[in-house]
């Protein structure tokens, strides 16, 4: 019989309005879905430029999690360049678990319209969570709330098909 993970008692789902409280929830729901987060993780972001991507903890906790059935898939907006030079770490990792990640990159006009509220940014990390980040000061967390996965996934999906292989492993040069 399978335990499910343990959600810790000070990350609580709901909503979190200023640019601190939204960066550290941020931070915890990356650590558990890296240390609890099942076969696939889903992350979406303009830039990735403001997500701890260089926290060693958060590092190594995708390490132990990269296993060949796993999958992290990434969504950027036009390219990965603001994360190359802010996460040289995460870039580094990202190289050596090559078998774990897919990049796509896709146009910002594709977060849909501006008539409905459209999150700037997403961690989906199916069966346990859903982080909406709306803007720096503003993010929503839902835990195991199938609903909210659904339309995350859905969402999420929709601008994956519109997207483009981005992010290499390695760069060739001539």
């Amino acid at each position: 019989m399978s335990q499910e993970p343990l959600i810790p008692e000070n990350l609580q789902p709901g909503l979190v309005e200023t640019v601190e409280e939204a960066r550290q929830l941020l931070r915890q729901a990356l650590l558990l879905a890296a240390s609890q987060g099942g076969r696939e993780l889903c992350w979406l972001d303009t830039d990735f430029a403001a997500w701890p991507l260089s926290d060693p903890e958060l590092l190594d906790a995708l390490h132990r999690w990269a296993l060949p059935h796993r999958r992290l898939r990434l969504l950027a907006a036009l390219d990965y360049e603001a994360l190359r030079r802010v996460h040289p770490r995460f870039v580094q990792w990202r190289q050596l678990h090559d078998h774990v990640v897919q990049a796509r990159a896709f146009d910002p006009a594709d977060l849909g319209d501006r008539s409905t509220p459209t999150p700037q940014g997403v961690v989906l990390a199916p069966g346990l969570l859903t982080l909406k980040l709306w803007t720096p000061a503003r993010a929503s967390l839902a835990l195991r709330d199938a609903r909210e996965e659904a339309m995350a996934r859905e969402w999420f999906d929709a601008i994956e098909q519109r997207s483009a292989d981005s992010f290499a492993s390695s760069t060739l040069g001539l």
